[in-house]
């Protein structure tokens, strides 16, 4: 596929034979393009970057721009690094990284709608869904099939579990568990039970988790005493995902309960 005449390319730049460039891409470092890849028109490609097979990066958008940090010089080395088969639409920003040896880190699959910001050392695993407009602060970290609705925003350094689910235009600082729905201002509303059926988990599979986020949401007991609780408790493979996930959250903790899901009558089943 072609180099388009118009595309400005750094000599160091390595671009398999088979990529396409469109017009007006510019790639300013020494990046790494996989073969298959799609640049479309105006995209720019700055500093050290690597994509991988088969990835589509669209038109306008910056990949590899310095981070917005006051403490790092436009200068300061940094990685992009983006895996396989993954979109990045128009106008997606996508920042390296400011961590010695560190990389920015997009997986594999994943669909980053237009108008995606992603962050310096944002770390996204695979098969993740961001639609328009979603604003993630540096070091998010974001599990492998989370779905992010749009024009929700995320503060630095939280982290958002595998298969959950965030409500467009919510905000949160606070760590949101796997498998649950992100809603509001740091709030979970449920489980997304609908991406577990869609991701294969059985009856049994979802019904531990469930299990697992009423003695954690809804027994009346804080987080420290419905850890100790689980402790006693024999669960799956996923279940002790979701508490291991709790336990590990930091200072600002886990998003609680949304107020009015507590009145809310419980499902027939999950």
């Amino acid at each position: 596929m072609p180099i388009h005449p118009t595309a400005l390319i750094h000599p160091d730049a390595q671009i398999a034979a088979d990529a396409d460039i469109g017009p007006y891409v510019c790639i300013e470092g020494p990046a790494e393009i996989g073969a298959g890849c799609v640049l479309l028109a105006h995209a720019v490609l700055t500093g050290r970057v690597r994509v991988g097979n088969d990835t589509r990066i669209g038109y306008g958008a910056v990949v590899g721009a310095p981070s917005q940090h006051l403490s790092f010089p436009p200068d300061h080395p940094g990685e992009v690094l983006i895996g396989n088969s993954s979109t990045i639409r128009e106008l997606c920003t996508i920042h390296r990284s400011t961590t010695e040896g560190g990389a920015t880190r997009v997986g594999d699959h994943n669909y980053l709608m237009a108008g995606t910001h992603l962050g310096h050392d944002v770390q996204l695993g695979d098969h993740v869904v961001i639609a328009n407009n979603a604003l993630l602060g540096g070091h998010v970290h974001v599990a492998s099939r989370v779905f992010i609705g749009g024009g929700c925003v995320f503060h630095q350094h939280m982290r958002i579990g595998r298969l959950a689910m965030t409500q467009g235009a919510s905000a949160f600082g606070k760590d949101i568990p796997p498998f649950t729905l992100g809603a509001v201002r740091n709030a979970v509303a449920g489980l997304n039970t609908v991406g577990l059926r869609r991701a294969g988990l059985d009856a049994a599979e979802r019904l531990d988790i469930k299990n697992a986020f009423k003695l954690l949401f809804k027994s009346g007991l804080n987080t420290a005493q419905a850890l100790a609780a689980a402790e006693e408790l024999d669960w799956g493979q996923n279940a002790r995902e979701f508490f291991d996930f709790v336990r590990a959250a930091k200072k600002r903790g886990i998003c609680d309960l949304l107020e009015t899901s507590r009145s809310i009558p419980e499902e027939g089943g999950v």
